[in-house]
């Protein structure tokens, strides 16, 4: 298999931004988010990747984008994200928000995930930050649509150097699958030096 990774800025990330948006919808679908997404959702949610300092990390194969990981300064997002931060003593200026990282299922397994936050974090310090930080959505394990084969990534997190942010939490909300409306999720932050 071999499949490129690109860093997109600028324009060229404003062009994948629809690319992202899809594969939101369908990689997201999966256990642990269950996101019954919409491009209308995606299109609003995704503004925020416009900002100067964002990035997208594309999986090309050939002209197809398979994978994307984005991220943004964590000011960028300091009404829905940043505020978990307000008892933290390191300043949302210094941190940078690693978000989704989506991939189709046919690409893992093949170090992507790794390239995808090589790049991110190389990005992060380029723009000065001195934390990475990125969150999980936590759900119950003994939820109903939990698969028996579910593998939590946390291990492969801790490898990175991450580790979780205790009471470090923001509550974020998307209509899970089946559901009529959106309801409130908690995700935990976890956060690494640069």
């Amino acid at each position: 298999m071999s499949v490129a990774v690109r860093v997109l800025t600028g324009d060229a990330l404003a062009d994948a931004l629809p690319d992202v948006a899809r594969l939101r919808i369908d990689v997201f679908r999966d256990w642990p988010y269950l996101y019954d997404g919409d491009a209308d959702y995606e299109r609003d949610y995704l503004r925020s990747y416009q900002s100067p300092g964002a990035v997208v990390v594309a999986a090309m194969d050939g002209d197809r984008i398979v994978g994307a990981a984005t991220g943004a300064p964590m000011s960028d997002h300091a009404t829905d994200f940043g505020a978990a931060f307000a008892d933290r003593p390191e300043p949302l200026s210094d941190i940078f928000y690693c978000a989704e990282s989506v991939l189709l299922r046919a690409y893992r397994g093949h170090g992507l995930g790794h390239a995808f936050f090589d790049a991110r974090e190389d990005h992060a310090r380029a723009l000065g930050a001195r934390w990475s930080a990125f969150c999980s959505v936590i759900r119950p394990a003994d939820h109903p649509m939990r698969p028996a084969e579910y593998w939590p990534l946390d291990a492969f997190w801790r490898k990175r150097g991450y580790a979780p942010l205790p009471g470090v939490v923001a509550q974020f909300a998307w209509k899970d699958l089946g559901q009529a409306t959106e309801t409130e999720k908690t995700l935990q932050f976890w956060m690494k030096p640069l």
